[in-house]
């Protein structure tokens, strides 16, 4: 694995040198949009309705709309002299129980690797978690972005760090306006659901599980394969490649031409092929591209 970056984990006034790995990764299928007609992959462009051009990377600013068709732009300068203690490094604030933590507030894992000389340091946080039953809350910026976060031990002797949403992020359920109190649940209904429950509890074991549509939609792509059911995008027409000699040879001949068969041989010429440049008013031919002969 590749890490995301280098720093370390702060508590009180310990500092852990660490190394930063995405834990988890997307297996889903991914498809590419071609255009039906011709099969060619749908390129996307970063257009300007003003200008009615394309724009590349380096014309483009950030703009935040506080009206409607109205923005501030901010530049990247704008925003490094913005105040970051967090950066590059994973703050723990406070240890709490994990049973406290609604699942709502997990976004992303990440392992944390002990760097040089951070090893006793990271063995010593790690046991103390696993023997008061703690983890910690932090503060991190990763790519930028100031983001909660919560330290544990996974898989008994690897951090994890969880990403986690602030509060303000998480949305009210209270705006669900189908879910009422309204509704009486019969006891005898109540207590065939419990038995079902009983009778579907098992301990969690993440292997037993897997996407049944992913592995489905495999097997089609594969069938597709062997079945020679393939689509090759158009490959772009490009000139005729020819080597130096052969551009010099058509040159000359395009002068010879362009100059009249009955002028005879001009001066300074071998076996009526001409030493001086090509008449200013003829033009290589527009499909030669140089390519290196054999020496």
């Amino acid at each position: 694995m590749r890490a995301l970056w280098k720093g370390a984990i702060s508590f009180g006034l310990v500092n852990i040198p660490v190394r930063l790995y995405a834990a988890t990764e997307k297996k889903d299928v991914k498809f590419n949009y071609l255009h039906a007609e011709c099969g060619t992959p749908v390129r996307y462009l970063k257009w300007c309705p003003t200008c009615n051009r394309e724009i590349t990377q380096e014309e483009i600013s950030y703009g935040y709309e506080y009206e409607k068709g109205r923005y501030v732009t901010i530049k990247d300068e704008d925003l490094e002299g913005l105040p970051s203690k967090q950066a590059r490094t994973v703050n723990i604030i406070d240890f709490v129980d994990l049973a406290e933590i609604d699942p709502i507030y997990y976004d992303k894992t990440y392992f944390l690797e002990p760097a040089e000389g951070g090893e006793k340091a990271y063995a010593l946080l790690r046991q103390t978690m696993e023997e008061s039953g703690k983890i910690g809350i932090a503060k991190v910026a990763i790519r930028s972005k100031e983001s909660l976060a919560c330290v544990r031990v996974y898989d008994g002797g690897v951090l994890v760090m969880e990403t986690m949403f602030y509060p303000d992020e998480i949305r009210s359920g209270q705006a669900l306006t189908g879910i009422t109190g309204e509704h009486q649940v019969d006891a005898r209904e109540l207590d065939m659901a419990k038995m079902l429950v009983r009778g579907l509890t098992a301990r969690f074991d993440a292997s037993k599980y897997q996407s049944d549509y992913r592995a489905r939609l495999r097997e089609l792509i594969q069938a597709k394969i062997e079945g020679q059911e393939i689509t090759e995008a158009p490959r772009p027409e490009m000139g005729r490649v020819i080597d130096l000699m052969e551009a010099l040879r058509r040159s000359v001949e395009a002068v010879q031409q362009d100059r009249g068969a009955g002028l005879g041989q001009a001066p300074g010429a071998v076996g009526g092929t001409p030493f001086g440049p090509p008449s200013r008013e003829v033009a290589p031919p527009p499909d030669v591209r140089w390519t290196p002969g054999p020496r």
